[in-house]
């Protein structure tokens, strides 16, 4: 069935499985959908939606949710989901009661008005597990509306294969059951890019491209990484125009550009100093790490490789069989963009979250890799043969399915479980009003009462004073990734300003050594407690938190 408008695209091949080809077919078969459809009482201008799909789209979304849900309940809250759910109430406390709070904007890497007072709605209605369902619809919308694109682009079978393939990868499995901005951004970016293929024909499409740049823009205000895609869905509404006139192709490209620019533009100028201070240290000028690009490339290969194959041999076969060079260059440029996140963290020497930044890409790919699939399918024989080639192809699934999974649970495990040494210092936090130094402090302020006293806490990266403000450190990154200063903190720990410490010597290691050394000289500082806190973190053993308190 052709359900697509006007003339072919450019990734349609001259003839599909139950569809038309290019020549005098299609024309008449125009009418026969929709009068089908009218048949049984489908109202014709609900066919673009990608929901309506039919049943092979619900079973994979199906499966994804079953696959996900178990993860929901894996663990304690990482520190970037306690960070922005804390956040959240924070922000709707200062909307509604005018509450002082920290300036998030200049150490955030998304716009703290979005993302995190959406998530806060959901964490008070269902705490953690609310949030990250959130996470989960967000992450079965981006599935859906690749389908949607997919189908579009290139028919049915096509966006099977890719939503199928997209929908059980271990990143995207991971992406449901987690509550930071990433299943936010991958699903206004998806929704961008959906929209960018949807104008029909010589259509002028100028709905579509102002919903295609507001979505745009909402994704990056919400994830400023997420702007590294921007390119692609504007080559994607490029391409997909160019076959009605290189006038229309422009026409539509300046509008989703102009919208974007113009929404993103009045957002920095509304937000002030601060967004652009948190844009430039978190994604302009990020600090580099310590990972080799070898190492951060394999583990991207290792989550994404299975759809980055298949979606280079979608490109050689277009390329082989002579399908037109504007096929072949969009199948490339969707390709590519599964090596945008890797090559961009490769480039800057991290691994940190690259698992939540491999999903962007993979979206893309996905699309070529389900034409991959497609193609050879065509190539059986029509009729019983190429039946047996879709349902070895569908099995074939079995294989993403059962990696996807097992990649999934490490990668919503692999942060200690937090709740002994929340069980430990919430009676300590909550006892009187002195001011606390924490070690990876967004977990415990997120889960403990004493957490909403945001004056209190303090962090081994910056030093919260009674006012709010901050003390920043040796560095312009202090406070965002940097450590703190060892010489500020050892005067503040002189002058007992402290009344709890708790190090973990993890991500602060030297640091907290320094700070450690200090806490054994001063005669005031007692450890009265040492929390093992869950995993093995090599070559240092079982991680612990060391507790002091401040004895006068």
């Amino acid at each position: 069935m052709n359900d697509r408008l006007g003339p072919p695209h450019p990734l349609e091949g001259s003839a599909r499985d139950g569809e038309p080809g290019a020549g005098g077919a299609a024309t008449g078969a125009r009418h026969g959908p929709v009068s089908r459809r009218r048949a049984h009482g489908r109202a014709p201008g609900l066919r673009g939606l990608p929901l309506l799909g039919g049943w092979p789209l619900l079973v994979i979304l199906a499966v994804q949710a079953a696959l996900s849900l178990p993860l929901v309940w894996a663990d304690t809250a990482f520190q970037d989901e306690a960070t922005y759910l804390w956040a959240g109430h924070l922000e709707w406390a200062h909307w509604l009661h005018g509450a002082a709070i920290p300036p998030f904007a200049s150490f955030f890497s998304g716009a703290p008005v979005i993302y995190p007072a959406i998530v806060a709605l959901a964490d008070s209605a269902g705490g953690l597990a609310a949030a990250r369902i959130l996470s989960l619809a967000f992450v079965l919308g981006a599935t859906a509306l690749l389908w949607g694109t997919g189908r579009r682009l290139a028919g049915r079978r096509t966006a099977f294969f890719a939503a199928a393939l997209f929908a059980v990868l271990g990143p995207t499995l991971h992406l449901g059951a987690f509550a930071t901005y990433d299943p936010l951004s991958v699903f206004l970016v998806a929704l961008a890019a959906w929209c960018a293929v949807r104008p029909a024909g010589g259509a002028e499409g100028t709905g579509w491209m102002v919903a295609a740049g507001a979505a745009l823009a909402a994704a990056n205000a919400a994830a400023y990484s997420s702007a590294l895609f921007d390119p692609v869905v504007l080559v994607l509404a490029l391409l997909t125009a160019l076959p009605s006139g290189a006038r229309l192709a422009a026409r539509r490209c300046a509008i989703l550009v102009l919208v974007a620019v113009v929404l993103l533009t009045a957002g920095v100028l509304a937000g002030g100093s601060s967004y652009r201070t948190g844009i430039a240290q978190t994604t302009l000028a990020r600090v580099a790490g310590a990972s080799s690009p070898q190492s951060v490339l394999a583990a991207a290969w290792s989550w994404t490789g299975l759809v980055f194959v298949l979606a280079g041999c979608g490109v050689i076969i277009s390329c082989a069989s002579r399908q037109g060079w504007l096929r072949t260059l969009t199948l490339a440029t969707l390709a590519l963009a599964a090596l945008l996140g890797p090559l961009d963290q490769a480039r800057l020497h991290t691994s940190a979250s690259l698992d939540k930044h491999v999903v962007l890409g993979a979206w893309f790919a996905a699309v070529v890799a389900g034409y991959a699939v497609d193609r050879v399918i065509a190539v059986a024989a029509a009729g019983r043969m190429r039946t047996l080639a879709s349902v070895a192809c569908v099995l074939a699934l079995a294989f993403p399915v059962g990696l996807g999974a097992g990649q999934s649970r490490p990668l919503s495990t692999d942060w200690p479980n937090a709740s002994s040494f929340l069980a430990i210092f919430r009676p300590l936090a909550d006892r009187g009003n002195g001011h606390l130094l924490v070690e990876d402090g967004g977990i415990a302020r997120y889960y403990l009462p004493a957490g909403s006293r945001w004056q209190r806490w303090s962090t081994t990266r910056n030093i919260v004073l009674p006012s709010g403000a901050s003390t920043g450190g040796p560095a312009s990154t202090a406070g965002v990734t940097g450590d703190g200063n060892a010489g500020v903190f050892a005067e503040f720990i002189t002058h007992g300003y402290f009344s709890l410490v708790a190090l973990n010597f993890t991500d602060t290691a030297a640091l907290d050594r320094q700070i450690s050394a200090v806490l054994r000289h001063n005669p005031h500082y007692h450890i009265i407690d040492v929390v093992p806190y869950g995993i093995e973190i090599p070559p240092s053993g079982q991680g612990t938190y060391v507790i002091w308190r401040y004895e006068p």
